[in-house]
């Protein structure tokens, strides 16, 4: 193959990446092969030349998506922006308004490592957003129990939600907003267990018979006619009298005073 051979095959393989991006994005994974050589302006036995299947042009896509995006937080991590945490933001805007062009490719952007497509575009990807995450962390500017797993679990809701705002942009700051330290009202959604079994939650050490449902004493009651000690109660509300003799007492003299 000739040096314009090759630079033709190139050019044509771009449109259709291209194209295929778009057909993707307008119609779903549905749109079949020769739409999209329509749209790239070539022929059907062109696209089956690069792609041999349509599977093979949709991770051909998103393989080159993720690469671009990758290329460009990568680039951010040489920024000063990087140290002072504004650049991981960045990162995350750049990302939601990218894959939010193709629901498609965010679908497989954040879908589970059993159905991963492009994994070697989403790795580098991965560590770049893991390393401004890092740097966001080491500068205050984001909250310190805000792990990689959620970030990518929230840049998906944010595509979701855009999707459907009438108000672009703004679901995502409200997120991003979440995201930031000293932001928050609500404490870290992580602490460290302290002891083997309990959850990842605060709760209160109680003794051991209320551990096992037992009825605990409640404060003691006085009866506001004679002044005797009432037993309480976990339920219903609490007695006012020791008994019957003492309420028609207080009635009485409710009644004739």
């Amino acid at each position: 193959m000739t040096i314009a051979a090759r630079a033709d095959a190139r050019h044509n393989r771009a449109r259709v990446l291209e194209a295929a991006q778009e057909a993707f994005a307008a119609e779903g994974l549905s749109v079949p092969l020769d739409v999209i050589a329509r749209r790239a302006g070539v022929g059907a036995g062109t696209v089956y030349r690069h792609f041999p299947s349509k599977e093979a042009l949709f991770e051909a896509v998103v393989h080159d998506r993720i690469e671009r995006l990758a290329d460009e937080l990568t680039a951010l991590l040489a920024t000063t922006e990087a140290a002072t945490g504004a650049a991981f933001f960045t990162a995350f805007t750049s990302t939601v308004e990218q894959a939010g062009f193709n629901k498609a490719l965010c679908e497989s952007f954040v879908s589970t490592p059993k159905a991963e497509v492009a994994p070697q575009a989403r790795r580098r990807y991965g560590i770049a957003l893991a390393a401004l995450l890092d740097q966001a962390h080491h500068a205050g500017a984001v909250r310190p129990d805000v792990q990689i797993t959620d970030v990518m679990a929230l840049m998906a809701g944010c595509v979701a939600m855009e999707a459907n705002s009438a108000t672009p942009g703004r679901a995502t700051t409200l997120v991003l907003d979440g995201l930031r330290a000293g932001h928050s009202p609500l404490p870290t959604v992580t602490k460290p267990v302290t002891k083997p079994g309990h959850r990842n939650e605060t709760r209160e050490e109680l003794p051991d018979s209320t551990a096992r449902g037992e009825e605990q004493p409640g404060p003691t009651a006085r009866c506001e006619e004679c002044g005797a000690a009432i037993p309480t109660s976990r339920t219903g509300r609490p007695a006012r009298f020791c008994g019957g003799a003492c309420r028609q007492k207080a009635h009485r003299r409710r009644a004739t005073g």
